[in-house]
């Protein structure tokens, strides 16, 4: 198998499992129980809490644990707004995930207002066009750190300060950015920022979200005094365990891998651009792009087609268009970046991680090229073009 989507999910990283599964045997027991075992799963928590935060550069009373990326963006979207003193609006953009831009149109239906901005062709936001849409009775600002489908890594620190200047909290989606990208929170200026473990080489179903201490927010969930009273149910302990595991080793490991992957993904990018005509690549350049995302749009070519057929190959990669309903829609995010229909619906995702090399490349390359020139023998709009 020739796994490129790691933007979707990751393996665990090597020991993950091996911090894990004391937890899911003799050390069973509930943290919140008051006998010596649990004090010790309790203990583990911690230590896990410490590590996310020293990763993050922020206090381990400012980490809370959630069941993952979503659920912490939905937490800080609703927490905030329900605490917020200055009013109902939202400030978001139009490349966010599904996990905000739902929430956000959840939240219009119960009488808050969202404004959504746009983006560039790269998919950067305008600092001016934020500054410009922040009013007083702007309750939270939320833009994605990095996107997961064209890889763009938005000027956080410039968005930040128009924010912090108007008083607003900035709440950012990190899940693609954490652990493959060094994050600073101090730096940042951020006072919410989500992460989900699974995404650099941890579980499943845990997450956590960073809450600046003195930002307004108020509980998701009640029924509990877990997670200092902010996020009731007992604690995923395993899954907590191995994300601290998983974001230790990559914390440890982004000094390497950061240039590694990168020099995977530009060399794609140059290969697919001289050796397969009219293709567009999808998103910007360089130490401005995830370092292992590549978003090409194949003209002539349905995406859908073509992933199957790399399945068929044994290649596991992602299309740039999702199935609703039934019937075949473009992505949000290409159709922002201004693509059109055509171009959006003919374009893949490959997503480079930990268990990559160059041969992977060279392996794609030898499914991909034939793929491609074989289902554009079959347009006849590429028959059209080529009679032009």
């Amino acid at each position: 198998m020739l796994y490129l989507d790691n933007a979707a999910t990751t393996p665990l990283q090597h020991g993950v499992f091996e911090a894990m599964l004391p937890y899911l045997n003799e050390n069973f027991f509930n943290p919140s129980s008051v006998y010596k075992p649990a004090r010790q799963v309790r203990a583990a928590i911690d230590e896990a809490r410490q590590i996310v935060a020293d990763v993050l550069n922020a206090a381990p009373n400012e980490i809370f644990f959630t069941s993952g990326g979503t659920e912490a963006d939905n937490w800080a979207i609703k927490g905030a707004l329900e605490a917020s003193k200055r009013g109902r609006h939202i400030v978001t953009t139009a490349t966010e995930h599904h996990g905000i831009l739902y929430v956000c149109k959840h939240m219009e239906k119960q009488g808050c207002e969202v404004t959504y901005l746009p983006v560039d062709r790269e998919g950067f936001v305008n600092p001016q066009d934020l500054d410009a849409a922040i009013r007083p009775e702007t309750a939270l600002v939320s833009i994605m750190f990095a996107n997961n489908e064209v890889g763009t890594i938005q000027p956080m620190e410039a968005l930040s300060e128009i924010t912090n200047r108007h008083g607003v909290p900035l709440h950012t989606d990190a899940v693609q950015a954490v652990g493959h990208i060094p994050i600073d929170v101090e730096t940042l200026g951020v006072q919410m920022l989500a992460l989900s473990a699974h995404k650099f080489g941890g579980p499943k179903g845990i997450g956590a979200l960073y809450v600046k201490k003195g930002t307004p927010i108020f509980s998701l969930f009640q029924g509990g005094a877990q997670e200092r009273n902010r996020r009731a149910g007992t604690e995923n302990v395993a899954g907590i365990v191995g994300m601290g595991a998983a974001i230790d080793i990559s914390a440890k490991e982004i000094s390497c891998e950061l240039p590694r992957v990168s020099a995977l993904r530009d060399r794609l990018i140059r290969e697919i651009s001289e050796k397969i005509p009219h293709t567009v690549l999808n998103g910007p350049l360089g130490d401005k792009r995830l370092p292992g995302n590549v978003n090409f749009s194949f003209r002539f070519v349905e995406g859908e087609a073509l992933l199957l057929h790399l399945d068929m190959q044994g290649c596991c990669a992602s299309t740039g268009s999702a199935c609703s309903s039934g019937a075949l829609e473009p992505s949000h995010v290409l159709m922002s970046l201004g693509l059109g229909h055509e171009l959006a619906n003919g374009a893949l995702r490959f997503s480079f991680g930990a268990g990559n090399t160059e041969a992977d490349i060279e392996k794609l390359m030898q499914i991909l090229c034939p793929a491609v020139q074989k289902l554009r023998a079959l347009s006849p709009l590429y028959d059209d073009f080529l009679k032009q």
